[in-house]
């Protein structure tokens, strides 16, 4: 029997698979060590530098496109070259587009993580002043406001977006239509402001509550509920509809039977990323929901705090320890994104259990 030569892809003018990876990850270790020993070199005795994330990233990268290039030159040729240096340069700009973000979350845990433990997500900041305490509290009022949001935007859109699909047409539907996008690019702090007043105008001046603040978050959840609920249903083939009128079903039993089941998990995604969308915002829940450091667990009485405005209230009110207030600003900040994280995943998982399986 006579042996079969090994190819050697480097030989056969071809990169291999890997070769990519492997510049990639060349050029990112370079790059960061490069960046760590400029840290090191102009990190003083009184006062460490920070670590340039952004720039070890951009940096690792470029390192990447010009190795990559220069190798493929030698070795595959000008026009593979050419096709990965434009594949680079795509790549580049992907990266470029996510470089605010990785800043962000690297700035976030490495602050926050010094006070995101176990007495942070238990504790109250009730009769606390510099060190300790925690933002239970904000965590129960979070929960709670969002919650209460849901509860009022999910109806009020979901319904709405099936009479616009399902039944909406001439004048009626196009003001709907119309309001529903003004609703859209309405400022925050403007949400606020009407549940603001409307209680006021309800229970008397100065009144805040919970229920107050999940006003005006659903203010903000409605018209985003509407828009995805809408195109999700918009989905639906035609050929369903008139299926199940063919055989004699009712246009409500055929919307819920039908249309419904269809089209829920685009319609359940857009309801998580909804929540996702307010469950971060402050202005509203500071001027509909106030703050305080005490637990509440009713949302019809009394301030109630949350989490966005915990965080913004232990920025702009340091005590005498400025540093505890800053730890818990940036622990907060953390525990945020986590939540909003793990609202995407739920949205991802929500999405991939309840798509329609073939053959059912």
């Amino acid at each position: 029997m006579t042996a079969v030569a090994e190819v050697n892809v480097y030989s056969a003018g071809q990169l291999s698979r890997r070769s990519s990876w492997f510049i990639l990850l060349g050029g990112l270790v370079v790059s960061f060590v490069a960046f760590l020993l400029l840290m090191l070199a102009e990190s003083t005795s009184g006062e460490p530098a920070e670590f340039n994330i952004v720039g070890a990233v951009l940096v690792g990268v470029l390192l990447y496109g010009v190795v990559l290039y220069v190798t493929s030159r030698l070795v595959e040729g000008r026009r593979p070259a050419m096709n990965r240096l434009v594949t680079t340069l795509v790549t580049l700009a992907f990266v470029i587009a996510l470089l605010p973000l990785i800043s962000l979350v690297f700035t976030v845990v490495v602050n926050g993580s010094a006070r995101f433990d176990w007495a942070f997500l238990t504790e109250t900041m009730r009769n606390v002043l510099g060190q300790g305490g925690g933002a239970a509290h904000a965590l129960v009022g979070t929960l709670i406001v969002t919650l209460a949001a849901t509860l009022i935007s999910v109806p009020i859109g979901l319904l709405t977006s099936i009479y616009l699909v399902e039944y909406g047409r001439g004048r009626l539907a196009q003001a709907i239509t119309f309001f529903v996008d003004v609703m859209t690019g309405i400022p925050s702090i403007v949400a606020g402001l009407f549940a603001f007043s409307l209680f006021a105008m309800l229970f008397g001046p100065g009144t805040r509550m919970g229920f107050a603040g999940a006003i005006a978050l659903s203010v903000l959840m409605i018209p985003v509920v509407v828009r995805s609920s809408e195109e999700m249903l918009r989905l639906v083939p035609n050929e369903l509809r008139e299926a199940a009128y063919a055989l004699g079903v009712p246009k409500w039993l055929a919307i819920l039977k039908v249309v419904l089941p269809t089209s829920i998990a685009g319609i359940m995604t857009g309801i998580t990323l909804a929540i996702a969308r307010v469950i971060g915002e402050t202005a509203p829940l500071l001027v509909a929901a106030g703050f305080t450091h005490n637990m509440n667990w009713n949302a019809f009485s009394d301030f109630m705090q949350t989490l966005p405005v915990f965080v913004y209230n232990s920025y702009v009110a340091q005590g005498t320890d400025a540093q505890a207030y800053l730890d818990r600003a940036w622990a907060g900040a953390l525990t945020l994104i986590l939540i909003v994280m793990l609202l995407n995943v739920i949205a991802r998982l929500i999405a991939r259990y309840f798509a329609p399986k073939n053959g059912r």
